[in-house]
């Protein structure tokens, strides 16, 4: 699997605070419960910005986590597949989510399993 795009944002949980308009333990629980995924980096739980739409969690996330859940990834394995160029998709999962084509998508993650 390639590496993910270095160029991508990250956002820490005060920004995530602020943009979602919530508190963080809402944030926390939106993690929990797999609308965001988020990882450490340099000991900071952060999460990419391209997992949010506006003020809010991108819809089509979710089941896609749990397609890639079910296909037995780590959180950390399927950040790294949603912002990594996919060869069949042509573009990065996310970036594939975003201009809505999550049918194909989740096709491509369920024959990873």
């Amino acid at each position: 699997m390639a590496s993910p795009s270095p160029e991508r944002t990250w956002l820490t949980m005060p920004e995530l605070v602020e943009i979602l308009g919530v508190s963080p333990s809402r944030v926390r629980r939106l993690i929990e419960d797999r609308q965001l995924l988020g990882r450490r980096r340099d000991g900071v739980l952060s999460v990419p910005a391209d997992f949010l739409s506006g003020s809010e969690p991108l819809s089509e996330l979710r089941g896609t986590l749990m397609v890639l859940g079910d296909a037995g990834f780590t959180d950390d394995e399927a950040i790294d597949w949603l912002l990594s160029e996919d060869e069949t998709l042509g573009a990065a999962p996310i970036d594939a989510l975003r201009s809505g084509r999550k049918t194909e998508v989740r096709r491509v993650a369920q024959a990873l399993a």
